[in-house]
């Protein structure tokens, strides 16, 4: 299936300031950039760089008082996706070195403030099992609300108050797997069935040797997915980090099928 990106951002800063930009779509063995173009502001300087775990390509940007970006490609997806029951829990001993850290604390997710839940709540469950249901629980008893997802929200700052949006949902679904022993990542990414239309979060966790994408919101599928970039939560794959102040004046995102 073939996808169209439209993506508009237009920030206003105090003073110019550098920017991290991660909203290009990657190109690896599941999808595969058909076009693209990005275009910047006359002040804006880019500076290209490799993303995390070499996937994907992000941007330093020496921005002026006003940064705007337009992005827009053209994306073949030919994932398929693997059963979530199927999938057999990868021993630890035969996790690689590049996958351990995904085991470990990070900024917004605290695995080891879940051990007990995790055990109570999904221990007669093992590998993509354990996955999916620990999915369907937060599908189940999560409610989707920006309001309750403040600046600097973490995975049990989510969970007190059982409600977020994408990113909350996935720090959650990824705090979750590995309390279990089970390596999880977070995925920035456009999907053409997110409401309201926006960037999007989804959880990658390790099975069966490889990785395989996961979205606690169910609002979109493996099929579905146009990765942009990975990391051990968002403070890795945030669409924008800025190095300044910005104040948001305008975004859009547009993601839609594209019949060939």
């Amino acid at each position: 299936m073939r996808f169209l990106i439209r993506a508009n951002l237009r920030y206003a800063a105090s003073q110019p300031c550098d920017l991290l930009l991660q909203i290009e779509a990657l190109s690896d063995g599941a999808q595969r950039v058909h076009t693209a173009q990005m275009t910047l502001d006359r002040q804006s300087v880019p500076h290209s760089l490799v993303g995390e775990e070499g996937l994907g390509t992000r941007q330093w940007i020496e921005a002026g008082s006003n940064f705007e970006c337009r992005y827009e490609a053209q994306v073949d997806v030919t994932r398929t996706a693997a059963l979530l029951d199927t999938l057999a829990q990868t021993p630890r001993v035969e996790i690689p070195a590049d996958v351990v850290k995904y085991l470990m604390p990070s900024r917004y997710c605290h695995p080891e403030l879940f051990l007990d839940f995790v055990s109570a709540q999904f221990g007669d469950l093992c590998g993509g099992a354990m996955i999916r249901a620990m999915r369907d629980w937060i599908a189940c008893n999560f409610t989707y609300d920006s309001d309750a997802s403040p600046m600097g929200a973490t995975a049990t700052d989510s969970f007190k108050v059982l409600s977020g949006v994408c990113r909350d949902y996935t720090h959650v679904l990824i705090t979750f797997a590995r309390a279990a022993g089970i390596p999880a990542r977070f995925v920035s990414v456009y999907a053409p069935d997110v409401k309201p239309q926006d960037f999007h979060a989804v959880a990658e966790v390790y099975l069966g040797g490889s990785w395989h994408l996961v979205d606690a919101t169910g609002m979109a599928r493996p099929e579905d997915i146009i990765r942009i970039c990975v990391g051990r939560d968002a403070t890795d794959a945030s669409f924008v980090t800025s190095y300044g102040w910005l104040e948001l004046v305008e975004q859009s995102v547009q993601v839609t099928r594209i019949t060939l």
